[in-house]
């Protein structure tokens, strides 16, 4: 019993913080004390604490995260959204679901620009929801579509999650992971296009009129700047010419000038800009700095080597064995937020899945769309929320279209899981 005390206060004492409501960065650092003081003095357990969270964030590939949060905010509120709906709506605007297929290609465009879900829900929550109500599409379906769609920007680079993956898988190649995300994201869209037209159909929502293409040719044009962002970006990594912290900085002033020129972006609305994009900073490096303190305090009670020969004296067939991290995964999501999720486990199933030669930029992918679906359940799912909140609709009526867009990512997961090559093709052709 006294063996395994130490995972039951960390298990036990996360559980009851956060079922009285105690902000998820705050019950990971507090967990991760009272594990310490099962095992050792107070003192040191308070100083190992402080000290793990500080260490936790003195990593240079965290610098990006800052930069990539305030490139999103630039972008959000520099008119590029509006670009890519209206080159999206002159694609797919004629098919069945035409706006919600709008919504799909828009956030995966605005994902692989901004590398924010939430800031994707926002934008196309805001502007694409009331278009859909005025052309009879439910409330919900919309909400619903929105918020599956939004996810897509987490696995499409750059990605702020990918970067932390790098840092807690020890090392896996930055520009090997944004490349091994391209694939993988655009299949969950596709997937996901696919039932919100089945749906759309089904419920009969009006269908658009075909555009020219020479209006094609136009709202491409308009979008093109935007777009090149990603050459720019994704290019010079992958090149080697500039790393991906230099690359988030490249992608702050791309947005900054871009911004300025659509005259969508003035100097007195850059303080609320700044301000707005350091509070979602502050988050996400509090979440960083207790999720490592939790990894280390796992790792001092040698919990993920129990663990990893539990799940390997298990099976040593690897299909079973992804099969139960997936389903773990799929669980975990549903009670915590990506960032410390990624921090937490990666140390715990990535030993187990090397052993089974699976590749780390593979795991990477599967962890990050694995734990997307997670984004979009309560009680924590924070796109779900903000997806919700801009609809102005409650999550018990969103529900009902959001599970054939569940089972839609759960098949992409699948199919990412098991086919190494969907994920790996593009780093390959690299030599990534």
């Amino acid at each position: 019993m006294m063996e395994h005390l130490p995972i039951l206060v960390l298990v036990l004492s996360f559980i009851c913080l956060l079922s009285i409501g105690t902000p998820v960065a705050w019950s990971i650092a507090i967990s991760s004390l009272l594990t310490m003081l099962v095992t050792i003095p107070a003192m040191p357990a308070f100083t190992t604490v402080s000290q793990r969270m500080a260490t936790g964030l003195d990593s240079f590939a965290l610098l990006a995260i800052p930069f990539f949060v305030l490139s999103g905010e630039l972008m959000n509120k520099g008119g590029i959204a509006h670009r890519l709906i209206a080159f999206a709506k002159t694609l797919v605007g004629a098919f069945p679901g035409g706006l919600a297929l709008i919504n799909v290609i828009a956030a995966m465009l605005m994902g692989a620009i901004a590398g924010s879900a939430m800031a994707s829900a926002s934008a196309m929550g805001s502007i694409l929801g009331p278009e859909m109500e005025k052309e009879g599409y439910s409330k919900e379906f919309g909400a619903a579509v929105n918020i599956t769609s939004a996810t897509t920007g987490l696995i499409i680079p750059p990605s702020n999650v990918l970067i932390v993956y790098s840092l807690a898988s020890g090392g896996a190649s930055i520009a090997a992971l944004f490349l091994a995300g391209y694939v993988p994201g655009i299949m969950t869209g596709l997937f996901l296009m696919i039932v919100a037209a089945f749906w759309a159909k089904k419920k009969k929502y009006k269908v658009g009129k075909r555009s020219s293409f020479k209006q094609v040719g136009k709202t491409f044009i308009d979008a093109l700047p935007s777009l090149f962002m990603l050459v720019v970006v994704i290019g010079g990594i992958v090149t080697g010419i500039f790393t991906a912290t230099e690359a988030s900085a490249i992608a702050v002033l791309y947005s900054l000038i871009l911004g300025f020129i659509y005259k969508e972006i003035t100097l007195p609305k850059l303080p609320q800009i700044l301000l707005d994009s350091s509070a979602t900073t502050a988050i996400v490096m509090l979440l960083i700095g207790s999720s490592m303190c939790m990894s280390w305090a796992l790792s001092y009670e040698n919990i993920p080597q129990d663990i990893s020969s539990g799940l390997l004296s298990l099976s040593e067939n690897k299909i079973v064995i992804l099969l139960i991290i997936n389903l773990l995964l799929l669980f975990v999501g549903i009670f915590m937020d990506m960032t410390p999720a990624v921090l937490i486990f990666t140390p715990i199933f990535l030993p187990v899945v090397t052993k089974l030669g699976l590749d780390p930029v593979h795991f990477g992918i599967i962890m990050v769309l694995n734990l997307c679906i997670g984004l979009c359940t309560p009680p924590v799912g924070s796109v779900l929320f903000v997806g919700v909140g801009v609809a102005k609709t409650t999550i018990e009526k969103v529900f009902k279209p959001l599970l054939p867009l569940f089972i839609a990512m759960i098949i992409a997961l699948f199919l990412v899981t098991y086919i190494p090559q969907l994920s790996l093709w593009l780093p390959s052709l690299f030599d990534l």
